[in-house]
């Protein structure tokens, strides 16, 4: 015969702190927005537009048919030794840059420096220098980005000694700022003040143990 089984069930905050600790786990692993990146990545496109980085799409198809494109922007993280972000695209001079991006991140020193890097060096060789950014390999960090750098002089001059090196590790730069700017977002909404706000919000409930119910 079928049988009626009650079971008492509770919101967050009426739960013991061991069992607040468990259904916060639950919430980090399984409800957890997977595009929570999302914002990070608008912001970086932004970015590199600003910087001259051309980003690579590829198109990806949407769930009420038809399709977008998607930025080639990839990272893993955040525990392991080797985590890290890269990125697909093409570099090439980007007129006021460095006034630029203090207008969108007046604060970012990080960010101030990668464009003074490449306005230096730009304006060193003429401002011909290019550079495609290949991703390689099957990590997702920044020396897994293959970086090749030309100059596109009219009359054939070469790059100066150090203009290469100067690009590539420009460029590396603004893949580990990347990759903090996702290490920052994730430790911020998996926080938890935010994940409490969450479970609260979409009302959750839990038994005596901190077990998501229902």
């Amino acid at each position: 015969m079928p049988e009626i089984i009650e079971t008492t069930v509770y919101r967050l905050d009426e739960l013991s702190d061991a069992a607040k600790e468990k259904a916060r786990a639950w919430y980090r692993q399984a409800a957890f927005d997977h595009d929570w990146f999302e914002f990070v990545y608008d912001d970086f496109e932004c970015i590199c537009a600003i910087i001259g980085v051309d980003l690579k799409t590829v198109p990806v198809r949407l769930y009420g048919g038809g399709t977008r494109q998607k930025p080639c922007i990839w990272f893993s993280g955040f525990w392991s030794q080797g985590d890290g972000a890269c990125f697909e695209g093409r570099y090439g001079y980007a007129k006021d840059a460095p006034r630029k991006i203090r207008d969108h991140a007046p604060k970012d020193g990080e960010l101030h420096q990668i464009a003074d890097a490449l306005q230096a060096i730009q304006r060193r060789s003429f401002y011909q220098l290019d550079a495609t950014v290949n991703h390689r390999d099957r990590y997702y960090h920044e020396y897994c980005m293959a970086i090749s750098v030309e100059r596109d002089s009219p009359t054939g001059q070469d790059m100066t000694a150090d203009a290469e090196e100067i690009v590539i590790e420009a460029l590396r730069d603004l893949a580990r700022w990347l990759y903090r700017q996702l290490e920052r977002e994730y430790d911020y909404l998996t926080s938890d003040d935010v994940v409490d706000e969450a479970i609260t919000a979409n009302a959750y409930t839990f038994t005596a143990a901190g077990l998501r119910f229902g």
